[in-house]
């Protein structure tokens, strides 16, 4: 992993973007973290990390998982069983 002052980053971007193919870039502004640059390597990778940070989509996990300790959630049996309806 790699660590950067933010000014030398600007001045350097597109070597950066580079740099990112073997491992993160943490952006320092300051002394301080500001920013992590990843590779992404694929439609997924972004995907995921879009969701792993959308305030929506992490509120939406948290209501799912207060149902499932709430009611118990559907057997394994059951998930299939509608994602097969679902599917045909």
């Amino acid at each position: 992993m790699n660590i950067a002052p933010l000014g030398e980053v600007k001045a350097k971007f597109s070597a950066y973007i580079k740099k990112v193919q073997e491992g993160p870039v943490i952006v320092t502004k300051n002394g301080k973290p500001v920013v992590l640059m990843l590779q992404i390597k694929d439609d997924d990778d972004l995907e995921c990390l879009l969701l792993a940070h959308s305030p929506a989509f992490q509120a939406l996990l948290d209501k799912a998982e207060k149902r499932i300790q709430e009611t118990g959630g559907l057997s394994h049996e059951e998930v299939w069983g509608k994602v097969s309806v679902e599917t045909n």
